[in-house]
């Protein structure tokens, strides 16, 4: 109090020139500003007053000075769960003219045509055939996962201590879950609704609020904290506060009539606040599959706004990078006329626990539908192997993103492998095979950018160090595709909020749509088992 005083001391002592006055006076906040119309957006570029570039709708080369970032902020606002991710990539397929196929029905494919089918909401699978393509052509993949570290509901989550109403949640993959703490947090997922004709209807429901925080423990009653370091048990002390025990009796006494299993299992609060998203009676929830998620909208940052700072970069980032650059290198008249492949993109879900799941990249979903596209598109007899002979054309680019050097950490990095931010996509190397690149995929992909102008780096782990892994290994030793492993280098991986440089962005989208146009004339130009 008495600095301030002082100051205001000194104005009076000494106060600004008029011109000055005048111009604080009248100063405008500066306005934040947003683009046109994007070609996949219709909401608002949040926590930016950056303009973008667009692209645009006719655009096809590589080389446009276009950005997505706009259209990623979009797409990660919208994408608080592994389920909206999916079903946001469906409709901007729908926009785009994909058309949806089922895994239940048998399927009428053409050359030139735009595919694609989701399984269980979490997992998404799109190709276009090309125009000149013959069984036995090769399939030009990236693969990349929908799911993030996060907090999940119990079966039943509902709990009390202390006079407060508190949501039982399961810790899923390896997050940095001390960051989760003094968070604004919320819930999003998928639940099941009762229809009016005894059907059952499945949907997707985010509470955008506030809903939930998890409080840290004041330092005064934890004095040694930071010598010792914050260590929370995440069974007992990870445990969201949802409300006062005030308004769990307030809502006992409104939904007393209601016995259902789902209700007995979660605070009626909780389910309130679902049936409001929802515009649907509580009685109608027969089941929920929910996230912890933080409110907080993704947005740029640094002083050129140069950073995304945002949850789930890992692994959304790379999946919106692959998506786009489907759509686009196939969306004007003439993109696939001279094609002999199929590109595809493979978006798999619980990458983060092991692939190990339906929806996972251990289950055959990708190379199943390779198989039926095969079986579909051949007209006549094709001689053996159709199949066997289209993998071994075939190369997967597997995306996930990579470590970028940390300027508070760099010993964590092997000394000549430093990825940084803004420089391009990251080809990892590991010679126990957890990335599954070899020599010459990771010539073909880098070769890729050379000819686009597209700069690449490397990177290994430390000797004295453990290595972490993707879906490339398991995909590549599934059926035997050539893959390279890569990823945009980022910062605060499994945090709940992760930074990545802006221009990564642009560079891994015009890296991976280089790929779909011209990996088949690269391709030709090596031949290793001949």
């Amino acid at each position: 109090m008495a600095a301030i005083t002082r100051l205001q001391q000194l104005q009076l002592l000494h106060p600004p020139p008029l011109t000055v006055r005048r111009s604080l006076l009248f100063h405008k906040p500066k306005q934040l500003t947003r683009s046109r119309p994007r070609s996949f957006s219709t909401s608002p570029i949040l926590c930016s007053n950056n303009s973008h570039n667009t692209p645009e709708s006719s655009a096809s080369t590589v080389g446009a000075n276009a950005s997505i970032v706009g259209d990623l902020l979009d797409y990660l606002n919208e994408s608080w769960t592994h389920f909206h991710a999916t079903a946001e990539a469906k409709r901007q397929l729908i926009a785009a003219g994909f058309h949806l196929l089922n895994e239940n029905d048998e399927w009428d494919l053409k050359p030139g045509g735009r595919y694609f089918f989701t399984r269980n909401m979490s997992c998404l699978v799109a190709f276009s055939v090309g125009e000149k393509y013959t069984v036995g052509n090769g399939f030009h993949v990236i693969a990349a996962h929908t799911d993030s570290p996060c907090l999940k509901l119990k079966p039943r989550s509902a709990s009390s201590k202390s006079g407060y109403l508190m949501i039982n949640v399961q810790t899923y993959g390896g997050g940095l879950w001390h960051t989760w703490f003094d968070r604004d947090l919320s819930v999003a997922g998928r639940v099941i609704l009762r229809g009016s004709n005894g059907s059952f209807v499945h949907k997707l429901v985010k509470v955008k609020r506030p809903l939930l925080r998890i409080p840290t423990l004041a330092i005064h009653l934890d004095r040694t904290v930071n010598k010792d370091g914050f260590k929370p048990n995440v069974e007992t002390q990870l445990i969201p506060l949802l409300a006062s025990k005030l308004e769990e009796a307030s809502m006992e006494t409104k939904e007393k009539s209601t016995t259902t299993s789902s209700k007995a299992a979660h605070h009626p609060l909780l389910m309130q606040a679902l049936s409001d998203e929802l515009n649907s009676n509580i009685d109608d929830i027969v089941s929920i599959e929910l996230n912890v998620c933080d409110t907080q909208p993704s947005c740029l940052g640094g002083g050129n706004d140069e950073f995304i700072f945002s949850g789930r970069l890992d692994n959304l980032a790379s999946s919106y990078c692959a998506l786009r650059a489907l759509i686009d290198s196939c969306k004007s008249p003439g993109d696939l006329s001279s094609e002999q492949a199929i590109r595809m993109v493979a978006l798999f879900d619980n990458e983060e626990v092991g692939s190990g799941s339906i929806q996972g990249a251990g289950a055959p979903t990708m190379f199943q539908a390779m198989r039926r596209i095969i079986s579909c598109l051949a007209d006549k007899y094709v001689g053996e192997g159709a199949f066997e002979r289209a993998i071994r054309k075939s190369f997967l680019v597997s995306a996930d993103m990579a470590h970028g050097v940390h300027p508070n950490f760099m010993d964590k990095h092997e000394e000549h492998h430093r990825p940084e931010m803004q420089k391009g996509l990251v080809i990892k190397h590991n010679a126990n095979q957890r990335y599954a690149t070899s020599g010459v995929t990771s010539f073909l992909f880098k070769e890729i950018g050379k000819i686009h102008n597209l700069p690449t780096q490397e990177f290994v782990v430390r000797n004295d160090m453990g290595c972490g892994s993707t879906i490339g290994p398991i995909l590549a030793s599934g059926a035997g595709i050539r893959t390279v492993d890569c990823g945009i280098p980022q910062l605060s991986m499994h945090s709940v909020r992760e930074i990545c440089g802006k221009e990564d962005i642009d560079i891994a989208y015009k890296h991976f749509k280089a790929f779909y146009q011209t990996f088949s004339s690269i391709d030709k130009k090596l031949n290793v088992d001949s």
